[in-house]
């Protein structure tokens, strides 16, 4: 479906040559007699004959040395795959430690670089605090510390189930030190999904806050932390609380229920303890987290970490995609419970960069929170989901216009796929035209990225450039034979191995291989649908496992949903399928309209028959129903199963995800 990409088929940016060769990338390149990014991926992924610096093993050997990353012990050999792709081992007999790379040696420096700004957070109220890597280091190990002397050991599972206010970085920080599994879990699920996330790896500590800021709103977590003890079928004995809205004084109106011998306030049961502390020096395979998939479709999937693979994957992204620098600040909007949150503190950390967090929602008080900050802060770095885009851009110019955004030298998104207006909005009105977007894939899974471009890359809207540097990467056909330069549209997978890609999954090896390698032999089956088109750009088109067969066609909800978004009067829209006498399968359209038009059954016809034009009359919608909102994640994401759910009267399951409840009954009552 080669018409599918048509509609981003220009190239809107083309970095200057002074640019180019200004960053991280370009050098790497110079200093291995690289000539240009076509080269630059073949050299990091195929090992080439006569060029001994060449492929996979020698990208990701050379890389701990030429970005500076410390193993306590030296590794054997770069991997040994024995055992197939599926179970490749990273840089075994080597020994290292995140929280070495991360934090200890930027402590342990002169005075200039250990009292540098490690993180920038902002409240939501307005509150602003600056923490240096030397105070970092000295909470972390108070952090360790707390953790021993309650029993914690090497493998041991701790739950992090926090508001984003700093003290997460530490307490991240701490659970590496000691060797502890750091189980990060988004502060925003309710009950079920919280207690399922503190039972599969049976945390017997949970460090949690008694709540945060929210569109002006104090929310409690402490109730729903205790709720989701009391359900989980595990023996959580102890419960450190962070005081964050104040609710240990005495005399606040905040009431907070602690139970006593398990509850403890953090100031009694971290702020006391010792700040020198041993970080331990743990092997390469040793697990640093346990990464829960959202939920939002099936049961969560727990991805196993570890110390080396995060530390390589996240530390190579960071500093050739996202260029780092050292006066750069870095801000991704996310919560410590995505793969995002990890990823940015690692990445950045491990170079002793700055990063930038904030609390609270992105239109409080006011649509222009995000642009405020940026212009306030500085900031040079900044990521946010397609989905957060669109209903930012939707608030209209004006609130971009008035900041001075001109520190951003790089944007970056990730999470779906975009649609082509919105891509340029963010490229023109927030990057002004010349600031490059990195738009990554990738996942929980590998705790980085499959796809992504250079900053040295020209970009068409909505493209992910290519395979990132020492990921082998391809699109086939159903029966797994590449076709990524016939140009049609094929399924995402990667041929090899990378360190950070889960050594398997929480709940054993055999749905790990059932999940990601069962559907071709020595395949990654990633789940999307990807195309390259003929000047070798790539690009995403939604989960493969989501397509609608409609007489026989296949399509992705997002190409549907791109289609009506070209309609001036489509802000948003998701689609689904519903079962059809006539065709197996019809499309069913939900439709979120621009300010300044009205639903009607005209407007209903126009998006058909867009719809129709772009993609066949088979692709027609059914129904188009107008809403106001649609359920999603808080990291922007739209949760096609709760849609689908209710479109069909089926069981809901666990919807604690959802940042917005009150969606579904607004897709409810459009039928």
């Amino acid at each position: 479906m080669t018409d599918s990409i048509a509609e981003m088929d220009e190239i809107v940016h083309e970095p200057s040559h002074e640019f180019v060769e200004s960053t991280n990338v370009w050098e790497f390149m110079q200093t291995y007699g690289i000539d240009d990014y076509e080269a630059l991926i073949e050299r990091t992924t195929t090992e080439i004959d006569g060029v001994p610096e060449s492929g996979v093993d020698w990208f990701w050997d050379e890389l701990v040395d030429y970005l500076g990353i410390e193993f306590y012990e030296e590794y054997d050999t770069v991997r040994d795959d024995t055992d197939g792709p599926q179970f490749t081992d990273w840089y075994p007999g080597g020994e290292l430690n995140i929280a070495h790379n991360v934090v200890d040696r930027h402590a342990a420096t002169d005075e200039e670089r250990r009292n540098k700004v490690a993180t920038i957070w902002e409240g939501e109220d307005g509150e602003v605090r600056e923490v240096t890597f030397h105070e970092l280091h000295r909470q972390a190990n108070q952090v360790a510390n707390a953790l021993d002397a309650r029993g914690i050991e090497t493998g041991d599972t701790v739950g992090l189930y926090m508001p984003m206010v700093p003290e997460v970085v530490s307490i991240l920080y701490g659970c590496f030190k000691i060797g502890a599994i750091a189980v990060p879990i988004f502060s925003g699920f309710g009950v079920d999904a919280t207690a399922t996330r503190i039972e599969d790896p049976e945390c017997s500590i949970l460090v949690t806050g008694d709540g945060f800021l929210r569109r002006g709103d104090p929310v409690t977590l402490k109730e729903t932390a205790d709720e989701a003890i009391a359900q989980a079928d595990t023996d959580v004995e102890s419960v450190i609380v962070y005081d964050r809205l104040g609710a240990s004084d005495p005399d606040t109106d905040l009431s907070i229920p602690m139970t006593d011998g398990r509850d403890e306030w953090w100031a009694d049961a971290v702020a006391t303890q010792s700040d020198e502390y041993d970080t331990k020096s743990l092997p390469s395979d040793q697990e640093s987290m346990l990464l829960y998939s959202s939920g939002t479709t099936g049961k969560p999937k727990g991805i196993v970490h570890t110390h080396a693979g995060v530390q390589t994957q996240t530390a190579k992204e960071l500093y050739f995609g996202f260029d780092l620098k050292p006066a750069d600040r870095f801000f991704w909007v996310s919560d410590i419970g995505w793969m995002m949150g990890p990823w940015t503190l690692i990445g950045n950390h491990t170079f002793g960069g700055t990063i930038f967090m904030y609390e609270g929602a992105p239109d409080h008080p006011q649509p222009d929170r995000f642009w405020e900050m940026i212009d306030r802060h500085d900031l040079t770095q900044f990521g946010i989901s397609p989905t957060a885009i669109r209903a930012l851009r939707k608030q209209g110019d004006e609130w971009v216009e008035g900041h001075d955004l001109s520190s951003l030298r790089l944007l970056g998104s990730t999470g779906e796929p975009w649609d082509p207006e919105s891509w340029q909005w963010f490229h023109e009105t927030v990057g002004g035209g010349d600031t490059p977007i990195i738009n990554i894939s990738g996942g929980t899974e590998i705790c980085g990225c499959f796809l992504m471009p250079m900053p040295i890359n020209d970009l068409k809207p909505c493209t992910l450039g290519g395979p990132g540097l020492g990921m082998d990467i391809d699109i086939v056909d159903s029966d797994g034979e590449s076709i990524a330069d016939t140009h049609e549209r094929g399924y995402l997978v990667a041929r090899d191995s990378c360190p950070s890609m889960t050594k398997s999954l929480w709940s054993g090896d055999k749905r790990y291989r059932n999940e990601y390698w069962s559907t071709w032999e020595d395949l990654w089956d990633h789940g999307d649908w990807a195309q390259k088109d003929e000047d070798g750009f790539w690009f995403l088109h939604g989960r493969a496992d989501d397509a609608l067969n409609v007489a026989g066609r296949k399509v992705g909800p997002a190409e549907v949903e791109g289609a009506a978004m070209d309609h001036a009067a489509v802000n948003q829209a998701a689609a689904i399928g519903a079962d059809d006498d006539t065709t197996g399968t019809a499309v069913v359209l939900y439709v979120i309209v621009e300010d300044g038009f009205e639903a009607s059954d005209a407007l209903r016809e126009e998006i058909r028959e867009q719809v129709g034009a772009e993609l066949g009359k088979p692709f027609r919608p059914r129904e188009v129903l107008f809403v106001e909102a649609f359920p999603k994640t808080q990291s922007g994401k739209i949760i096609r199963r709760a849609v689908q759910a209710t479109y069909e009267g089926e069981d809901l399951g666990d919807m604690s995800s959802i940042e917005n409840p009150a969606a579904l009954e607004a897709i409810e009552d459009a039928r």
